[in-house]
């Protein structure tokens, strides 16, 4: 049996630095009640950024821009030191985190921000960067648009997992990738909830023939600080659910097992056995005995894409070669 935590609260809005504490808090919870794999939810770190789905698309131009930059000022850099705190928690209580981020692109441009998900692994290390490959609707002008390279399945101490970020999962294709490296925990952290949204889980679950866990956002109107600005306009009850969570497990059979947690606060624990997800496939494979390759074949392209690519050597070393 493999033991699997989701934490389910709301994040120090806008505070990288405070919401990065509160998340190492909540792994040694975690791992002081067993678990060997902890999740956050989609944007946990600094806050999923809500407003877009209250201001006017193209609208409210100063605000936006007031946001954006608190959002870009607390978003994560993963080629700077931010995470190290929650690298050490995973090192330290040897224990695998996937933990939503909002990522600020550290090498090109360097003011790019997008909807990343990193699996960190129990020695510490960086496992995986996947960046959402498509922003939904509003959510376009907030970040860019990820690629495949971090669209992987690990093997790790918790099984082979995967990770798709909210209506990621409605992408067919996205969900076959995954599918077809065998992936044995999927994990769904989102800003998604309702009925609606755990029967498309469930669907997953029956369709990968995989455990699914959905980690949903957690907010109410009191979690905005005083100084959000417009806060009045936009989030005047404080009493209001903004999101309230839904987290779950899933079995492989589509059967709910743990939660959902709504409207609630806390750490979400669930007992998997792995070896189900196995056995669910033994009618329905959909990328082994139940595909068509002669008919049908799925072709992603993992290389990082960037838009600018510098070639040639320096005149250092062209000087080098041509003196040999």
């Amino acid at each position: 049996m493999t033991s699997i935590a989701i934490v389910q609260t709301a994040p120090i809005f806008l505070d990288k630095t405070r919401t990065i504490e509160l998340a190492v808090t909540k792994v040694a919870e975690a791992a002081e009640k067993g678990a060997e794999l902890v999740v956050f939810t989609e944007a946990f770190i600094p806050g999923y950024p809500a407003w877009v789905w209250r201001l006017r698309p193209g609208g409210d131009w100063g605000l936006s821009e007031q946001l954006h930059e608190r959002l870009l000022n607390n978003a994560v850099d993963l080629e700077s030191e931010d995470l190290a705190p929650l690298y050490a928690a995973a090192k330290k209580h040897r224990i695998t985190i996937v933990c939503g981020i909002e990522e600020r692109e550290g090498q090109l441009g360097r003011a790019t921000l997008y909807n990343t998900v990193v699996t960190v692994g129990p020695d510490g290390s960086l496992l995986n960067r996947h960046r959402k490959l498509m922003p939904t609707n509003p959510e376009r002008m907030v970040w860019g648009f990820g690629d495949a390279s971090g669209l992987k399945v690990l093997d790790s101490p918790v099984g082979r997992i995967g990770t798709l970020l909210c209506w990621e999962n409605y992408m067919p294709l996205a969900r076959y990738a995954l599918y077809g490296q065998g992936v044995e925990l999927y994990i769904a952290p989102t800003y998604d909830s309702g009925d609606d949204w755990i029967s498309s889980l469930q669907h997953i679950a029956r369709e990968g023939g995989c455990w699914v866990v959905g980690c949903g956002n957690l907010m109410r109107g009191s979690d905005i600080p005083d100084d959000f600005p417009e806060k009045d306009q936009l989030y005047p009850d404080a009493n209001e659910w903004i999101n309230p969570g839904d987290s779950v497990v899933i079995t492989p059979g589509g059967q709910i097992v743990a939660g959902p947690m709504r409207e609630e606060e806390g750490i979400l624990l669930c007992d998997i056995d792995l070896q189900k997800a196995a056995i669910a496939k033994r009618a329905l494979d959909v990328t082994g005995h139940y595909s068509r390759p002669d008919i049908f074949q799925l072709h992603v392209n993992t290389k990082p894409q960037s838009p600018v690519v510098f070639e040639g050597e320096s005149n250092e070393e062209e000087h080098s070669h041509a003196t040999k």
